[in-house]
């Protein structure tokens, strides 16, 4: 009899633990069709994508590129514009780092353009946010013959013809890459210059139409390989101002130019132009490096505080 008595109460605690586990079973699976672990996920909100590696640390990576002007000829501190606009920004607070300088002497749009195309360039242009570009005056005053006029004997800061080599893409130098050749001699006073009375405005403009066709096309380029970055035009001033026969012709066909580079920057919201003509205008003597075309340390210091104003 115990021995029935047990067994009877053994399968009664089976089957009351069968049927809690049948019961936990139920609600289980009721809860998990009107809570299904899908739509719990799908009603919260994704995560945000990451910004930019440039954007999510807050530091201003500038690249370079262009003529002698970006590459700093006629600094005696070898700074130009570029290292100055990173001092004076770190000054002021701001995180700025230069990831390469590309500026080369003599280049011109055409062989801007044509630099554009290269792996190396294309490759610093998409490290940064912040892109410097100095470019035109070799086309504007080149086609009059300026540049290879001469006066007392010398010549007026005739640029070096652009280099193609394949170091010309810049290498590592520490605080970032750089390129170009090295500072042409000049003219250690102009007074005049030869050839200067036969300069016309229209001489001057020769050059215009088809340069700023490649400067449009140079900065479309730009924009298209990083979409992101904010580009800076560093407009043109007249370094022949101080020449009486130039001051006209040279003002006018300068203008022109910077008008036309304005025409192409309105059409983006990511350009700017940054004037330097009103700051060489009747200052020449004091911010012209002594090859009378390139700006000296304080003239590109006065072009780094415009940038800064820009950039900030």
């Amino acid at each position: 009899m115990n021995d029935s008595k047990w067994t009877w109460r053994a399968v009664s605690l089976i089957s009351i633990a069968a049927t809690i586990l049948l019961l936990g079973g139920f609600v289980y699976a009721v809860k998990d069709i009107l809570y299904p672990r899908g739509e719990a996920l799908l009603t919260t909100l994704p995560q945000e994508t990451a910004a930019p590696a440039a954007e999510a640390d807050g530091v201003i990576k500038i690249v370079a590129l262009g003529d002698s002007l970006a590459k700093g000829t006629g600094d005696n501190e070898g700074s130009g514009f570029v290292k100055r606009t990173i001092d004076d920004l770190t000054a002021k607070g701001s995180k700025a780092n230069l990831i390469g300088n590309l500026g080369i002497n003599g280049m011109t749009t055409a062989g801007l353009q044509s630099r554009l195309q290269q792996e190396g360039v294309k490759y610093a242009l998409r490290q940064s946010n912040v892109i410097l570009v100095s470019i035109g005056g070799n086309d504007l005053f080149r086609g009059s013959d300026l540049l290879g006029s001469s006066s007392k004997g010398q010549q007026i800061a005739a640029p070096e013809t652009e280099s193609t080599d394949s170091g010309s893409t810049g290498a590592n130098t520490g605080s970032g890459l750089s390129a170009g050749g090295g500072m042409t001699g000049g003219a250690e006073g102009v007074e005049g210059a030869e050839g200067a009375e036969d300069v016309t405005p229209e001489s001057l403009l020769a050059a215009l139409p088809e340069a700023a066709k490649r400067l449009n096309t140079i900065l479309e380029r730009i924009a298209e390989i990083n979409p992101e970055a904010q580009i800076f035009y560093m407009g043109l001033y007249n370094p022949f101002g101080d020449i009486p026969e130039l001051l006209v012709p040279g003002n006018q066909a300068v203008t022109a130019w910077n008008n036309a580079a304005m025409d192409i920057i309105n059409k983006h919201s990511n350009m700017t132009l940054v004037p330097t003509f009103d700051l060489f205008n009747r200052h020449l003597d004091k911010y012209l490096s002594s090859d009378h075309f390139h700006p000296n340390g304080d003239g590109y210091q006065r072009m780094s505080e415009r940038i800064v104003q820009a950039v900030q």
